[in-house]
């Protein structure tokens, strides 16, 4: 990976982390359970689901890692499309079943401990890593496939389409209290 593909990639991992930290600070326990209807995700929500991709998304990419290359992937293109389309929320999606929030950390400074663990180790493996990760891929449910170097750009757009998230569900009208907002 060439140092400028490195220093983006952490950049924005760093960029977005610092995001998600400033979308919660201050929020009540009331504020982080909050949720603007019953289909919709809370704030504690959205850092869940980021945690359990984020966890998930690493140790698939360190698993591929382990065998040797399986040719070059076509994935060109697809960098720009990650940066532009990911963090946007004009399309709401809904992901594979196994990353949806389910409670998995009741207590709330847990799960941000939890997400802030998750994403030290991305952004240890992004710093150090010395493999090819575009001679890698595996399939995102709507993007198709992505190499590992795109995977690692798709957990800090993906973080700030959720920031994005929690910007709307504390902007809507029924949100207890007032707070800042992290996203213009």
């Amino acid at each position: 990976m060439e140092q400028a593909e490195r220093d983006r990639m952490c950049r924005h991992l760093s960029q977005s982390r610092e995001l998600l930290r400033q979308a919660v600070r201050g929020l009540s326990a009331e504020q982080r359970s909050f949720r603007p209807a019953a289909d919709r995700w809370s704030v504690a929500d959205c850092i869940e689901h980021l945690t359990v991709v984020e966890h998930f998304t690493v140790k698939r990419i360190q698993q591929l890692l382990e065998q040797p290359p399986d040719g070059q992937p076509d994935t060109d293109g697809k960098d720009q499309l990650i940066m532009d389309h990911v963090p946007a929320r004009t399309r709401r999606v809904k992901g594979p079943e196994a990353v949806m929030p389910s409670g998995r950390w009741a207590d709330f400074d847990e799960l941000l401990r939890q997400f802030e663990a998750a994403r030290q180790r991305t952004m240890g493996f992004a710093e150090a890593t010395e493999a090819d990760l575009r001679a890698y891929a595996f399939p995102h449910p709507f993007l198709g496939p992505l190499d590992c170097y795109q995977w690692l750009l798709f957990l800090a757009t993906h973080c700030e389409r959720h920031v994005r998230q929690m910007e709307e569900v504390k902007s809507d009208p029924a949100f207890p209290g007032k707070v800042g907002s992290a996203i213009a």
